[in-house]
């Protein structure tokens, strides 16, 4: 019996609807075969630069947490260390890198305020892709156990009394703690004199013994201050330590200073999205052990956790941000 033209209109365009199912799945099929083929990802080493001194308290947390990334990932992650230069060093790397997930670094907060306040040929935005955020630091002003200085206002007023005889460490040029002093100098009008260290150590240790009259840094200061051999006059938070609640806050002093430095792990420009989304889930997995979170509290931090989107959103916020700062900075140094 012959088919009805309707019967076969109807067959041809069901022919049609099944071709155009198929053609509407071809390019995800061929993404699949082509995933297929691609090896997983990662098959080697994976190196973490980490800007600052090896034995630091940054350093040794971040060798921790990449310990607990590598059972993550089934590869090694190995700590690099390139110190100097403010915690920036990791970025000429990253922007001659490979965007394959085999080379990260820490991203410090004071990349963002260097990139503003001289000539570097990386953009710490344009350069990177943000994987996490991990944590932030508190930071405080430390001097001598035996210094004659009891308060910040004790510091205040002698150097006001002597100019350009205050001597004052930070660990690095641009970094947190080496701004939040120079704004705080700035405001008060004390001419002093900055000596840079590469890291938390050095810089401690020249405290202590008295070569330095002033440190100002990360809570890397916090087994000198248990131990007598340093004073914590003061730290820069919004609200007073945990850990040291008689020391004062430059805000509650009324000097009207806050810093607080943010950091996590970013790779090259232009990571595949997929490989950013095994890099962050084997990071975060390692964040929340309780290995890492006992270490990082030895130093007065918290978990700060932000995942890629935000990260990225707060980088681009924390740019914006130093960029003000070193304009007021400037300002406030033009002025008569």
């Amino acid at each position: 019996m012959k088919k009805s033209n309707s019967s076969n209109r109807r067959e041809c365009l069901g022919k049609l609807a099944k071709l155009g199912s198929l053609l509407a799945l071809a390019p995800a099929l061929a993404a699949t075969a082509a995933g297929a083929d691609e090896p997983a990802y990662p098959l080697r080493s994976i190196t973490l630069i980490v800007p600052w001194p090896a034995g630091g308290s940054t350093d040794i947390s971040l060798r921790i947490l990449a310990d607990e990334a590598s059972k993550r990932l089934g590869q090694p992650v190995i700590i690099e260390n390139r110190p100097g230069a403010g915690g920036s060093m990791a970025m000429p790397i990253l922007q001659n890198a490979r965007p394959d997930g085999y080379t990260l670094a820490q991203m410090p907060q004071p990349v963002f305020h260097i990139a503003h306040r001289q000539k570097v040929l990386w953009d710490p935005l344009r350069d990177t892709t943000p994987i996490l955020q991990i944590s932030g630091y508190t930071f405080g002003i430390v001097v001598p156990a035996t210094s004659p200085f009891k308060n910040m206002a004790d510091m205040l007023q002698w150097g006001q009394s002597n100019p350009g005889q205050l001597t004052v460490g930070s660990n690095g040029i641009g970094t947190t703690p080496h701004t939040a002093m120079e704004e705080l100098m700035e405001q008060q009008g004390i001419k002093y004199v900055h000596i840079p260290y590469k890291g938390t150590t050095e810089q401690m240790l020249a405290v202590s013994s008295g070569q330095l009259m002033v440190g100002v840094n990360s809570t890397g200061f916090a087994p000198y201050v248990e131990t007598g051999k340093l004073r914590l006059l003061a730290t820069f938070g919004e609200r007073r330590s945990k850990r040291w609640p008689e020391s004062p806050t430059m805000k509650e002093l009324g000097l009207g200073v806050v810093a607080m430095s943010p950091y996590g792990i970013v790779g090259p420009r232009g990571v595949p999205p997929q490989i950013v989304q095994v890099l962050h889930a084997a990071f975060r997995s390692a964040m929340n052990e309780p290995v890492h979170r006992n270490e990082i509290a030895k130093y007065d931090q918290e978990l700060a956790y932000l995942g890629p989107e935000d990260y990225g959103r707060f980088m681009r916020d924390a740019f914006a941000t130093e960029k003000r700062a070193v304009e007021r900075l400037t300002q406030l140094k033009r002025a008569p």
